[in-house]
């Protein structure tokens, strides 16, 4: 039995997408017989160890206030206490290979186990760890980071980005480095819709509340008008305040639900209600929360920009970034075409079941590292 060491600075219940997609995969590659050992920050209420589908997660002591997304000091925590833990765990333990997501911080911890123990790494990007992908984050710290990702890049067996598009904004920011393309993925069975109740009139919407994630051209989109849909947003962040005061007024209802664990019964409820799925991000990955909404069987909108054409495909809608007008109208019309919107939402549901499905991303993956 081979033993695979994951790095994460998120893993669920914290965290976003990249969360996610680290749970994931661990889970599938204890499925496929490996033993897996998680280690991640630790957070108030949260075991410092616990095993989750076979999954060993340990938590190390950081230093973080927020459930849904943390500060560049709190990271260094995670990077110092990963390594304190690490060191002794390596006396009693030995691991075949490890599988970090993010070149920072995560890469930092695997580079030094490499040069220290000789343990070869894997590196899964997702953002926020290459420069120029975040116009609201880190911009100050990746102007000093491009040396170090390099090597941590160079050192790595080979890097998997989940987009073309992120692979391209790499290698022109980073240089030249092995990227392959793996997808990211979806788990029917882990969202368990129960799609024996007809949809209702709801246009949903999650993430976390950033101003790049682009709440606010939805906001804008029905503000002014009565759409016989209610708009929900799922989700907690920095731009919440400015959010909920730009919706005050809507003609068209908003219902804010702040941070909801996946998973949870309401998380759930939501997408087996909604009918519509918005993600009019200016910047994205390979987005999970796009792939729940197509999943979820719902008529997909989102924007042209990074790696959303590439998930969509032609199941869906897209727009410019920040065009309330464009997006005003493909909701009215959907919103009054019942027809629409089930013929859309069967696209999407179908692009999911060929390209999507984490078994067969998984499997990439470990045909690599065999």
């Amino acid at each position: 039995m081979k033993n695979i060491l994951v790095l994460n600075y998120e893993f669920p219940p914290l965290g976003g997408g990249a969360a996610s997609v680290s749970y994931e995969i661990a889970k599938r590659y204890v499925l496929k017989g490996y033993k897996v050992d998680v280690v991640t920050m630790g957070y108030e209420g949260l075991p410092s160890f616990e095993i989750i589908n076979g999954i060993n997660i340990y938590r190390v002591k950081c230093l973080r206030k927020r459930k849904e997304t943390c500060e560049t000091h709190e990271l260094f925590t995670y990077i110092l206490s990963a390594i304190f833990v690490l060191i002794r765990r390596l006396k009693k333990c030995k691991y075949d290979f490890c599988h970090c997501h993010s070149l920072i911080p995560s890469g930092i911890i695997a580079l030094f186990l490499k040069k220290r123990y000789g343990l070869n790494y894997i590196v899964t990007i997702h953002g926020s760890d290459i420069p120029g992908y975040n116009n609201d984050r880190f911009q100050f710290e990746h102007l000093f980071t491009k040396p170090l990702l390099k090597i941590i890049g160079s050192n790595a067996k080979f890097i998997s980005s989940p987009s073309l598009f992120l692979k391209d904004l790499a290698m022109q920011k980073i240089g030249k480095l092995n990227i392959v393309h793996i997808p990211n993925g979806i788990d029917l069975d882990w969202l368990n819709l129960n799609f024996v109740k007809p949809k209702e009139k709801i246009i949903l919407s999650t993430g976390r509340l950033l101003e790049r994630k682009g709440f606010q051209t939805l906001i804008n989109a029905v503000k002014d008008i009565e759409l016989p849909y209610e708009v929900n947003i799922a989700g907690d962040g920095p731009y919440r305040k400015q959010l909920k005061k730009l919706a005050k007024r809507s003609k068209t209802k908003i219902v804010f639900h702040g941070w909801l664990d996946k998973g949870s019964i309401e998380f759930k409820d939501l997408y087996e209600k909604a009918s519509i799925y918005v993600l009019a991000s200016s910047k994205e990955n390979a987005s999970i929360a796009l792939l729940e909404g197509m999943a979820a069987r719902c008529a997909v909108i989102s924007t042209n920009v990074s790696g959303c054409p590439e998930t969509i495909g032609n199941a869906g809608f897209l727009i410019d970034f920040n065009d309330a007008d464009a997006l005003k109208q493909i909701l009215i019309d959907l919103c009054y075409d019942k027809k629409i919107v089930e013929e859309f939402a069967q696209q999407a549901y179908d692009r999911v079941i060929s390209y999507f499905l984490w078994d067969k991303i998984v499997d990439m993956y470990v045909a690599i590292l065999i």
